[in-house]
């Protein structure tokens, strides 16, 4: 979904989700439920206290309590070369088996319930845009938990004189929620193994067990690159493949593809890996090897970080010693003696 500078718009205020135009542009992402060459959809304001989050700047990513509601604005365009109509809407969606999953059609879910849009219906020229504004409003008696939606636009077209069959097409925001009283319930995940392989293509691939250990739904993506190889060869930074969605508690393994060209060998691996705002980072030692044989990376220890741990440790706990012991010495006595003229 192609993401660009956002536009101040009027919100409903609730406790933590008010709205502000985004910062500077953002790139596409992967996985975003985006924008094809039919439909364009992109989300024009995010949370205030997400001014630092991407995913708040392409997908609606918000807490609220019962009895709340929140309103954003977003935007539709006509990217063909006529005129259309265009049906927006709100639609379910879950998280399964490590991917957002939209429903079928027009099916709805409990967030989809609470979700009006301001515009249902518009008839647009070629290139022409619209605004809407989507309005959640969660119920006083809404249990605690996330909930998943998407925002659509959807247009279809009609078979044609030249034998063209017809198409809906389809593009939306997606919403991640979270109901329930007081703050946020945390997001974070870990890193498991990581491995090292070579297929059968010569395409080498580093692949990692990420474990979602927080109460919020994640979408990780993040880069990898590799130093000291044979010959002191450097390469990347290389994109993962794909964006992986874990439900809270679940786990899922996340895939980098190197270059066939890379050779066997042992190798410092850089891994970078985030979230949002949530972000892991592994100093690995690999060995790429060759077709049918794999490897589990080895975390690099910074021994020089733990050392110059260990002897601040030392220092402040001399420091605190030596203040004890000024403390429990005994005051001397002065005597004072007149001076005989």
């Amino acid at each position: 979904m192609a993401i660009a500078a956002l536009v101040a718009a009027v919100v409903i205020p609730s406790s933590s989700s008010a709205a502000v135009p985004a910062a500077p542009p953002l790139p596409a992402a992967a996985g975003a439920t985006g924008e094809d060459n039919q439909v364009g959809i992109r989300l024009l304001e995010a949370p205030v206290a997400r001014r630092d989050d991407p995913r708040a700047h392409m997908y609606i990513v918000d807490h609220l309590a019962p009895g709340t509601r929140i309103s954003r604005r977003f935007e539709v365009v006509n990217r063909t070369d006529e005129a259309r109509e265009f049906e927006i809407y709100p639609g379910a969606a879950t998280v399964e088996n490590d991917e957002f999953v939209f429903g079928t059609d027009r099916e709805t879910n409990e967030l989809s319930s609470w979700t009006k849009v301001s515009v249902d219906r518009a008839a647009l020229q070629a290139g022409e845009s619209i605004e809407v504004d989507a309005l959640i409003e969660v119920p006083k008696q809404a249990s605690r938990g996330e909930r998943y939606a998407v925002l659509w636009a959807e247009t279809r077209a009609a078979p044609d004189k030249k034998g063209n069959i017809g198409a809906i097409r389809r593009a939306g925001i997606r919403v991640y929620l979270s109901v329930g009283p007081g703050g946020e319930p945390i997001s974070s995940f870990d890193i498991g193994d990581v491995t090292a392989s070579r297929g059968d293509d010569g395409v080498p691939r580093i692949s990692a067990v990420v474990h979602n250990t927080g109460e919020r739904a994640l979408d990780i993506n993040g880069t990898l690159k590799l130093e000291d190889g044979p010959g002191s060869m450097r390469a990347g930074p290389y994109q993962l493949a794909t964006v992986t969605t874990l439900a809270p508690g679940a786990s899922g393994i996340v895939v980098a593809a190197l270059d066939a060209k890379l050779p066997d060998g042992a190798w410092r691996l850089e891994l970078e890996l985030a979230s949002g705002t949530v972000k892991r980072h592994l100093d690995l030692a690999v060995t790429l090897q060759p077709p049918g044989l794999s490897m589990v990376a080895t975390v690099i220890e910074n021994w020089w970080g733990w050392i110059g741990g260990a002897v601040a440790a030392l220092v402040a706990f001399a420091l605190v010693a030596l203040l004890l012991l000024r403390r429990r010495r005994p005051a001397t006595a002065t005597t004072y003696r007149p001076r005989h003229l």
